[in-house]
């Protein structure tokens, strides 16, 4: 039986509906330049061991600079901030075309990733707002669709692109879709919030929130083991002589369309633990499946398993990071729970590198089940303080 309060909440605001559209637009044009930047490094360099400065660059920038964008965010002026890196992502993705020249390519994506710092930032935390806190896992699984689609259609649509069209064509496509997104944004209804300029003194303390580490951490062992997937099973499927392995990617990313906003709506009703709990399962459990994989279908299956298990966890806790954080403070959850998202891609993304190198990807595959089981300890050591935050948190709603 649902809450009384859950049946009062208005979720689906046009405010709600354009910031999902606009966050869809922005994640296309993010995710088009993923497969697609490290090709066009290799054609103007011919180098392949470059290839992989494309990422590195765009989330070191990240790293270093959401919690300022966070702190920037808590002044209260979000969908300003939000506007602010859309533009720069914006000018950055036309720049280009302009410089096809290694070290000004890396400059400019190094300064998109600033860009996408804080419109990403901003973003979350927008929604964090809108969405009627009795439904805030349920409104961030909704809210999360428009990254997980972005994630199915951004690479295929860039890559499609660049065969057909060529690099610069592909290049203006991505900076439409993001002026596409700031244009949508400017549609959204929402005053800046009054909260007095901090006087603290730049610190951890005050850039990153306390009470979102908990959920941070979870995420942060958890995206270890995402790295994995997404960096090396196109290379896995190809030793397991598996052709058309991109269909776990195309599997997974309807998966976690249909379980995002179905395991948000269970963690308002139900609690959270079930969720979280059980997504870090189906997660171990897909790597062990990936292990064994052999065929086409289980691998079909293993992305079945891990975009259930992921859709379960990733929105709870991004939910979980602003639950019961203040409103002058959700600018810093959200800059900490996505700064630990993109040190465990990082982290991951070179260290099983390294491991499969030494001992193979079947056995990377197999190790990559510790982290994930070390994201579980690291909930269940704080189950009951997430239960009861959540409760008061609706109670006082």
């Amino acid at each position: 039986m649902l809450d009384p309060n859950m049946q009062t909440q208005r979720l689906w605001t046009s405010n709600f509906f354009i910031l999902i559209i606009a966050n869809f637009a922005l994640f296309i044009a993010y995710y088009m330049l993923f497969p697609t930047l490290p090709v066009y490094i290799k054609e103007i360099t011919g180098k392949d061991a470059l290839t992989g400065l494309a990422m590195g660059s765009l989330l070191l920038a990240a790293v270093l600079f959401r919690p300022f964008a966070g702190r920037l965010i808590d002044t209260g002026k979000r969908k300003a901030v939000f506007l602010f890196g859309t533009a720069i992502f914006f000018l950055c993705t036309i720049s280009f075309n302009l410089a096809p020249v290694l070290l000004i390519l890396l400059a400019a994506r190094f300064i998109q990733g600033f860009g996408w710092a804080y419109c990403n930032t901003a973003a979350g935390t927008l929604a964090s707002d809108i969405i009627p806190k009795p439904r805030l896992a349920e409104g961030m699984g909704y809210y999360g669709l428009s990254l997980s689609l972005g994630m199915a259609i951004g690479p295929a649509l860039g890559l499609f692109l660049i065969q057909g069209y060529g690099f610069q064509f592909m290049f203006n496509i991505c900076a439409g879709y993001v002026f596409l997104s700031f244009l949508l944004a400017l549609l959204i209804k929402y005053s800046n919030l009054k909260i007095a300029a901090t006087k603290k003194p730049l610190s951890l303390k005050t850039i990153f929130e306390k009470k979102a580490i908990h959920p941070s951490l979870v995420i942060f062992f958890t995206s270890i083991g995402y790295a994995a997937v997404v960096s090396f099973l196109a290379l896995f499927g190809q030793e397991r002589h598996v052709s058309d392995v991109g269909l776990f990617f195309v599997v997974y990313a309807i998966s976690l369309t249909i379980s995002r906003p179905f395991f948000g709506r269970l963690a308002d009703t139900k609690g959270y633990d079930m969720v979280v709990v059980s997504g870090l399962i189906l997660c171990s459990l897909a790597m062990t499946i990936i292990y064994f994989a052999h065929t086409l279908p289980v691998f079909i299956l293993a992305g079945m398993v891990y975009g259930i298990g992921y859709g379960a966890v990733q929105p709870t806790t991004q939910a979980l990071s602003v639950l019961y954080v203040p409103m002058e403070r959700r600018g810093s959850a959200t800059a900490t729970f996505f700064l630990f998202l993109d040190l465990g891609m990082c982290l991951g993304a070179v260290m099983w590198g390294v491991v499969a190198h030494y001992f193979g990807y079947g056995l990377m595959y197999l190790m990559v089940i510790i982290p994930t089981l070390l994201a579980l300890l690291v909930y269940l050591l704080f189950p009951r303080e997430a239960e009861k935050q959540q409760e008061l948190s609706i109670a006082n709603s």
